[in-house]
């Protein structure tokens, strides 16, 4: 079972004098958009933004699930943070960007992150299917509820 961690500003890259945004990715379209946005707001008002993503070691009940002896789940976070990451910076090379992959539950991560920033961004996913809508986004759900911060929801598509 995973633990999660409790990690202060230093962990997260976080210069207390400067306005910081934390942008909840998960390597989601929506993430990726909610991204896009918080570097293009950060572009007007010189705000620092950090892409959070967080990993743990997979949980299996019953039968355990075969890895590779060199697999990492932490690398490949950090991976899939710097395919994202990268073209978003080249695109606004005037913005502070730093990714981080950290352990533990996206949602205790990110709430964690929220007592060291100025506004967290997430993306909302895209659901729209009723039951889907009910289902998904625990973790938003959980963030806008628990966070030091305001919150931002990122709609990658227009409500219908």
């Amino acid at each position: 079972m995973a633990t999660d961690h409790t990690y202060g500003a230093e962990e997260f890259g976080i210069d207390p004098s400067i306005h910081t945004v934390i942008v909840g990715v998960d390597g989601s379209d929506s993430s990726v958009e909610a991204l896009r946005w918080a570097v293009g707001q950060a572009a007007h008002n010189n705000s620092h933004v950090i892409a959070v993503a967080a990993w743990t070691w997979p949980e299996t009940w019953g039968t355990a699930v075969p890895f590779p002896s060199n697999w990492s789940p932490e690398e490949d976070t950090v991976a899939m943070l710097d395919d994202i990451v990268a073209p978003i910076s080249a695109n606004f090379p005037d913005v502070h960007i730093t990714a981080k992959a950290l352990e533990g539950h996206p949602k205790n991560v990110l709430v964690e992150a929220s007592h060291h920033a100025d506004l967290v961004v997430l993306g909302d996913r895209g659901h729209h299917h009723k039951v889907a809508e009910k289902v998904l986004g625990s973790v938003s759900h959980y963030v806008t509820t628990h966070a030091a911060a305001p919150v931002l929801v990122h709609r990658t598509h227009p409500t219908r």
